[in-house]
């Protein structure tokens, strides 16, 4: 294990490059030598991380030369054009973008669900979409009360899914709301419909199947994470007026009876990176609020489906900034490195 790395964040100034400085303190990342990657808009700009500044450099072919370790979180198209570089030079790439997702021979990895599939010589691991992340780790420990045959999954998904920029969105349009303009005055774009105080399907192109880019996104990479390219899944995606942190209704089904309740909520409980919220008596269930800054994701709500003795329903949320992706790519970093014990 080495005593230092070189790092190099791509996308440094985004909503998730900056939950990767304050998880590299947090979680004691040995950083040696950390360089800031961005466009040129953004390059020249000073960010502070422990206590020093460090320059935000211009993003090129060149920057990755002694990197040991990668993250990528400035979208698909800057991932294509400057990850096989990065690997070329011989760092490890933990990509967050879709570019690489559904390859056959790019790890798709939740290091809860499926961190064995990090080895040493593993040079590219994709980070999955935030929902499938969130989704695949509270299904995935259910695995061992029954084989389960299919998912029914709605989302009630975060501005924070949508970087910085649609957080600020959500805030202004809200604040003008507020203040007495009407909805008329608003600037929408990029979005078509009013974002304060509504809800509405989820912001991606649909396709002629009916599913949004965002559902199909779910629906494949939990798949790929699970191991079941044959898994029944249905997926309706939600953008709600929430800050940070997305809610997952979901409803699972076993081949056969489901489990007892009471066993749903000790293998939840016992699980790696899940923390069991489910108080009845108080109505006390997640909320994104709740998730919010956590490093968990909370299950909860956990009843069975009246209409299916099969099935069982719960209720899961999770920050989509760490969890949904910043942490998610940093504990990849320690499972490739060695940093901390593998959980799978």
């Amino acid at each position: 294990m080495k005593t230092s790395l070189t790092v190099a964040v791509v996308g440094a100034t985004g909503a998730v490059g900056q939950e990767f400085l304050s998880l590299f303190t947090a979680r004691q990342v040995p950083v040696g030598e950390l360089r800031l990657l961005a466009s040129s808009r953004s390059a020249g700009k000073r960010v502070a991380f422990e206590g020093r500044e460090v320059e935000i450099g211009l993003l090129s072919a060149e920057s990755f030369r002694g990197v040991d370790v990668a993250f990528f979180s400035a979208g698909a198209t800057r991932s294509r054009e400057f990850v096989p570089a990065a690997v070329e030079a011989g760092a490890v790439v933990i990509d967050n973008s879709s570019a690489f997702r559904m390859e056959p021979d790019v790890p798709l990895v939740v290091p809860e669900v499926n961190g064995r599939l990090v080895c040493a010589e593993t040079r590219l691991i994709a980070v999955p979409n935030c929902t499938a992340i969130i989704l695949t780790m509270a299904v995935a420990p259910l695995r061992s009360l029954g084989h389960i045959e299919r998912l029914i999954v709605s989302t009630y998904q975060s501005a924070s899914g949508g970087g910085a920029a649609m957080m600020e969105l959500l805030k202004d349009q809200t604040a003008a709301v507020v203040g007495g303009r009407g909805y008329a005055s608003l600037d929408l774009e990029p979005l078509t419909e009013p974002y304060a105080f509504n809800l509405f399907s989820h912001n991606t192109p649909i396709g002629n199947d009916g599913y949004n880019e965002e559902e199909q996104k779910v629906i494949a990479e939990t798949r790929k994470i699970l191991g079941q390219p044959n898994l029944r899944m249905s997926v309706t995606c939600v953008r709600v007026p929430v800050l940070r942190a997305h809610t997952e209704s979901v409803i699972v089904e076993f081949s056969g009876p489901a489990p007892s309740e009471d066993d749903i909520r000790y293998v939840l409980e016992k699980s790696d990176g899940i923390e069991l919220v489910d108080d009845r008596e108080n109505n006390s269930f997640p909320t994104p609020l709740k998730a919010t800054g956590k490093d968990d994701v909370l299950a909860g709500r956990i009843r069975h489906d009246a209409g299916n003795d099969h099935a069982i329903c719960m209720l899961i949320a999770g920050d989509q900034l760490r969890k949904g992706a910043a942490l998610n790519a940093v504990q990849i970093a320690e499972h490739a490195f060695g940093l901390r014990q593998k959980s799978v």
